[in-house]
């Protein structure tokens, strides 16, 4: 019993009730996403949620999308582990089972007919593949903002790719571009592979706005010669922190300063405008970034 217990608590030791809490919500918004938009008009997710999705069509009923997510799933979080950490591959293996589990309730146990076309959008495939799209992507971003991933591609993709001299997003999208082609060319059709395509837009799209936010803050680079002036004056203008770096001209060997600002990007033409005024020869370069963290 003892041993039991210091097992359960090297295993979960470090992780936070609210993270499962929220993995939970992510695992279900999932599977509506797939079940009630995505699946009744057999249009394809992206990543093994994907190829679980074209195995469930190929094989008995009772072989479903669920059992092929966790077959599929379970393994690659598993061999992970090492590179991806213990709490990474808790908080995975976690929503993937709930995700596997709410789809398995939706298409078998609950009142809603989902076996020809989406409760909502009927059989309308644009509708089915934006919807679909986007609610999933809702769930893969909340599930990635709490430390895991709802599908195994990115963990293939981290283990692989560098290998491959690929990164992990062309590495992912190779993956979905090679399961695309292969759906249309056992369902011998591309209409749906096609309309597939906007569904992975949808849901990229939609997992960046809630993994970064919509509006990103901005990170300026300005090297002056009046790095005081142009610090007063900007300090005076926004009251944000200024970060001065010590630097070096390569051809004139003169001694500058790299100053570092965060702004937004309503901020940034009065910025510009400011470091013109007190340094017409500053070398500016901005740059999105996709989160900040005050200290």
């Amino acid at each position: 019993m003892g041993k039991a217990i210091k097992l359960l608590k090297k295993v979960f030791g470090g992780v936070r009730p609210f993270n499962l809490f929220m993995l939970f919500a992510a695992g279900i918004i999932n599977s509506v996403g797939v079940t009630m938009f995505l699946s009744p008009v057999n249009l394809y997710d992206s990543g093994i949620s994907g190829l679980s999705m074209l195995c469930g069509q190929l094989t008995p009923e009772w072989l479903g999308l669920s059992f092929f997510l966790l077959v599929f799933n379970l393994p690659v979080f598993i061999f992970g582990c090492k590179r991806q950490g213990r709490i990474f591959t808790v908080y995975s293996l976690f929503a993937v089972l709930i995700y596997s589990v709410s789809s398995y309730l939706i298409v078998n146990v609950l009142p809603v007919d989902v076996s020809f076309a989406s409760p909502l959008a009927e059989q309308d495939l644009f509708l089915c593949a934006i919807f679909g799209g986007i609610i999933s992507g809702i769930g893969s971003g909340l599930t990635i903002r709490f430390g895991g991933a709802i599908d195994g591609i990115e963990v293939l993709a981290v283990i692989f790719a560098k290998k491959l001299n690929l990164t992990v997003g062309t590495f992912v999208m190779i993956f979905n571009i090679v399961l695309y082609i292969a759906a249309g060319i056992i369902i011998q059709s591309w209409i749906l592979p096609l309309y597939s395509i906007v569904t992975y837009a949808a849901a990229l799209k939609t997992v960046d706005f809630i993994v970064e936010g919509l509006d990103r803050d901005k990170a300026a680079v300005i090297i002056t010669d009046k790095s005081e002036q142009v610090c007063e004056a900007l300090s005076e203008e926004f009251g944000n922190g200024i970060t001065l770096i010590n630097a070096k001209g390569y051809y004139s060997n003169n001694e500058k300063n790299y100053i570092y600002f965060i702004v937004n990007r309503f901020q940034i033409s009065k910025m510009k405008g400011i470091v013109k005024a007190n340094d017409p020869h500053a070398f500016v370069s901005i740059t999105e970034t996709s989160e900040v963290m005050h200290g």
